[in-house]
């Protein structure tokens, strides 16, 4: 029973740890923390931290590995967007398509020296972070490009019409969204276990799963009642989902998923085993540059400018992230669910401090130690479970 204990305590560490950050935070704000709008900015200010780390964690699963120049890739991906909606004219469709195909062509440029060529990605990364850099001050001509197409930015930074008419200052068609989501997840949960049984796998007892999910169908409405209190759901919320929805499926349920974990797990005994492990990483960092693009444009909108310092430590969140969410920085062992976890935990943090008013510098070294220890959890319990 003790044992039992032990390992549910283990296995949701980062969930008590955020839930236990989010109550003082609230608490040493007032309650200012859980205020409608600080919600809706939690997710504003923070969709390009779970966008960039559900790609940071495929890299690191190959083994460690991370990618140094998402926040270049971001700036560098705005300022070509931003020239040429707002300077050129340009379709704002065609630009989109535009920013996604740059951000294929440098992670197709950055995968070819890591996989092909087998330069270490922290040297690859780190000379395309300069890079990057460099050529969005080349284009931007080191000034800020604004104010971005309105059509654009209805893309990314309007609101999910209230078509069910709440009325007042409460959203309805976001709460009946909750409750969607709830019945949602039920149905996954209820057809997983009867697949597992199906097939005679091991099961997860019947209170756990209960109270797993009735502590998470509790978030998700008081999420949503929240948003529906403020403005409803915003745009850049269903971007950020889908992409989370998506790379849950890929890495959980899909043969191309499983390969980066077993890469990460032993690269030698996979490329024995037929997998062309080159192709593995090649993959994980088009794919990282790829979603480097998507946070490049949801970023222009949300400042509604393209400037040469914007993607600024991007990077650094995303890492933080995979860490903190349970990625191991040995690569083989992390999960789409724990990043989103880590990430909400960097986005409280940073708005909650930013609430009370922590120094920025300090704030960085808040961050580092979480990040820290982090790792230092994931090190000990895996010496722990080789005991």
């Amino acid at each position: 029973m003790m044992e039992n204990g032990k390992n549910i305590i283990r296995k949701y560490t980062m969930v008590l740890v955020l839930l236990l950050v989010t109550l003082f935070f609230a608490w040493v704000t007032h309650g200012k923390m859980l205020l409608p709008q600080n919600v809706n900015n939690l997710i504003a200010q923070n969709a390009y931290v779970f966008i960039l780390a559900a790609g940071m964690l495929l890299c690191i699963l190959t083994g460690g590995n991370i990618d140094l120049s998402v926040g270049s890739i971001v700036c560098f991906v705005g300022a070509v967007g931003g020239t040429l909606m707002v300077k050129s004219g340009w379709n704002i469709f065609i630009c989109i398509l535009v920013m996604l195909l740059t951000g294929a062509v440098i992670g197709v440029w950055q995968g070819f020296w890591i996989a092909y060529v087998r330069i270490p990605p922290f040297i690859v990364t780190l000379a395309g972070m300069f890079i990057f850099r460099g050529l969005s001050n080349v284009v931007l001509q080191g000034m800020t490009i604004a104010p971005m197409p309105d059509k654009y930015l209805n893309l990314f930074s309007s609101y999910i019409p209230d078509i069910l008419g709440g009325g007042g200052n409460f959203n309805l068609t976001c709460m009946v969204f909750g409750i969607a989501g709830c019945l949602v997840y039920i149905i996954v949960i209820l057809k997983n276990r009867r697949n597992k049984a199906k097939n005679g796998y091991e099961m997860e007892k019947p209170a756990g799963v209960i109270i797993k999910g009735i502590v998470i169908c509790i978030a998700i409405l008081a999420f949503t009642f929240r948003l529906a209190q403020h403005k409803g759901i915003p745009m850049v919320l269903i971007w950020v989902a889908a992409i989370i929805a998506i790379y849950a499926y890929i890495t959980s349920k899909t043969t191309m998923g499983r390969y980066f974990y077993a890469v990460g797990g032993n690269e030698k005994a996979t490329r024995l085993s037929g997998i062309n492990t080159n192709k593995v990483y090649f993959i994980a960092y088009l794919n990282m540059a790829f979603l480097a693009a998507v946070a490049g444009m949801v970023t222009i909108a949300r400042l509604n400018s393209s400037n040469p310092t914007a993607g600024t430590n991007y990077e650094m969140d995303a890492i933080g992230s995979c860490f903190i969410g349970g990625a191991s920085a040995y690569g083989g062992i992390g999960t789409i669910p724990g990043v989103v976890i880590g990430a909400i935990l960097m986005g409280v943090i940073n708005l909650g401090m930013s609430i009370v008013g922590v120094d920025a510098n300090y704030q960085k070294v808040v961050k580092g130690l979480v990040l820290l220890a982090a790792v230092i959890f994931d090190v000990v319990s895996k010496r722990e479970r080789s005991r």
